[in-house]
């Protein structure tokens, strides 16, 4: 199916924070410590906004989404979610997400209201539109973080660490590791650490003039490309299923249940967006077959890069389809189609995917609940997850041992699609009964833009709801840049 049959119905946008300053992850578990967003940055993401904002909310682009506010017109908090991760690397998701949603969603004078006595009130910078962030607690919600205190990938990594393929890696690099003590701030030289070796480099490289001129010429490219390959190898799996590839398999719910909603115009969903790092790209392009195909390769993506499912469809009777564009940050000047290969779909049949195709492979691999996330990761306590199994070690049955375990806010942790509300409801039955649910009860949470107001970053929601996305459980080279 050619673009010019076929007419933009919804889109999940899915990208990447702007320039920050650097940050040190640790190679074994890649705990981070902190860092800022730069005004490089938000400049990066207000353009990507801005872009997207021309080809998505403009009346006159041939991508327009059907029946989404214009951006003739003001923000629609019905047609639009937005999520951020709130991780551990302070406010530079947050702040990202910020900037590029004051790109597409810009200040307008229409943003106003008439009062009783005749006077036009303008919202503040011009008629400023606040558009409401939903920020995910890494704590307490698994969905866009699917990586850290992952017990299961740490060991996945080590054995990375331990086995030929890097042993032999690290002897041919060893030439160009032996040159780069001068230029790394004391980090160790090693290949296993090579994410903060080049990090390091790349952020001095952009803000520290004298460093720049110091730096040989071919260094950071070197050093770029030894990172690419050994983040590409931590953060995707040979299997489809597999445990590397969670960073991504923790946000399919989520997607998954946006282009169903997308697909059902009575909810009136028309655009998603995620503001995440970089490790679910890496997997998102080696679970949609892209590197494996040839027409990407396994690397790092730029600051403020932008993958976009286009949910397409030709007629009113026709089923939707997807199309895959992708934007390496800046050095591309706009978004590039890329033909998807998977699973049931070798990429003969086109760059368009039907919706059922892409969501019956996709459902298999999602992630669907934090209780998922305890046992595919290994986990017990971190994340919600001693909630989460004693929740449904109490449905089972088998949670004597568990009975003065305090429930927090977390609740039973679920992120998205998976347990039916009877299960939870009866979980929750038999928590209060045995006096376990001792305080939190008005805080469960219905993730639900339109339900949402921002304060300090953080969300609020109504009390009384509780996110179970069911509608997912139906879904039976050169290199890129930055850090």
């Amino acid at each position: 199916m050619s673009g010019q049959d076929s007419t933009v119905i919804g889109v999940v946008i899915i990208a990447r924070h702007g320039d920050r300053l650097e940050f040190y992850q640790d190679p074994d578990t890649y705990a981070v410590t902190a860092t800022d967003i730069t005004p490089l940055g938000e400049q990066q993401e207000w353009q990507l906004g801005n872009l997207l904002r021309s080809i998505y909310l403009n009346e006159s682009s041939p991508s327009f989404i059907q029946g989404i506010a214009p951006s003739s017109s003001t923000f629609n908090v019905d047609q639009v979610e937005v999520y951020a991760d709130n991780s551990g690397i302070d406010s530079v998701i947050m702040d990202s997400c910020a900037a590029l949603v004051q790109g597409m969603w810009q200040a307008t004078p229409q943003q106003n209201i008439s009062l009783a006595n005749g006077t036009t009130i303008t919202s503040p910078l011009g008629g400023y539109q606040y558009v409401p962030i939903n920020s995910v607690q890494p704590s307490t919600d698994v969905s866009l973080e699917g990586t850290t205190d992952c017990n299961t990938l740490d060991t996945r990594t080590e054995a990375f660490y331990n086995s030929s393929m890097f042993a032999q890696k690290a002897q041919e690099a060893e030439p160009f590791l032996s040159q780069l003590q001068p230029y790394v701030g004391g980090r160790p030289v090693e290949l296993s650490n090579m994410w903060n070796i080049f990090d390091y480099m790349n952020v001095q490289s952009i803000h520290n003039a004298t460093f720049l001129a110091n730096l040989p010429p071919t260094f950071l490219a070197q050093a770029r490309d030894l990172c690419n390959w050994h983040e590409y190898n931590v953060f995707s799996d040979p299997s489809f299923t597999g445990v590397g590839n969670i960073a991504f398999q923790t946000m399919l719910p989520g997607i998954l249940n946006s282009i169903d909603s997308i697909t059902n115009s009575s909810t009136g969903l028309k655009m998603t967006y995620y503001a995440v790092a970089y490790k679910p790209f890496l997997s998102m392009f080696n679970m949609t077959g892209v590197v494996n195909a040839g027409e990407l390769p396994g690397a790092l993506i730029d600051y403020a890069s932008a993958a976009v499912f286009e949910i397409r469809q030709s007629s009113p009777t026709s089923e939707p389809v997807i199309r895959f564009q992708f934007k390496n940050g800046t050095q591309d000047a706009g978004f590039t189609t890329y033909p998807l290969v998977f699973a049931d779909w070798n990429g003969t049949g086109g760059e368009d995917v039907p919706v059922s195709t892409f969501a019956a492979a996709f459902g298999k691999a999602a992630v669907n609940t934090t209780l998922d996330w305890c046992n595919v990761c290994g986990q017990t306590t971190e994340r919600g997850c001693a909630t989460a199994l004693a929740a449904a070690a109490y449905t089972s049955g088998a949670g004597s041992s568990s009975k003065h375990q305090l429930i927090t806010p977390v609740g039973a942790g679920f992120l998205g699609a998976g347990l039916t509300a009877a299960v939870f409801l009866m979980a929750l039955g038999a928590l209060m009964f045995l006096g376990v649910l001792t305080a939190g009860m008005g805080k469960f949470r219905k993730r639900q833009s339109h339900a949402a107001s921002v304060e300090g970053g953080t969300r609020k929601m109504r009390g009384d709801e509780l996110e179970l996305h069911s509608e997912a459980n139906s879904y039976a080279a050169p290199s890129l840049t930055h850090t």
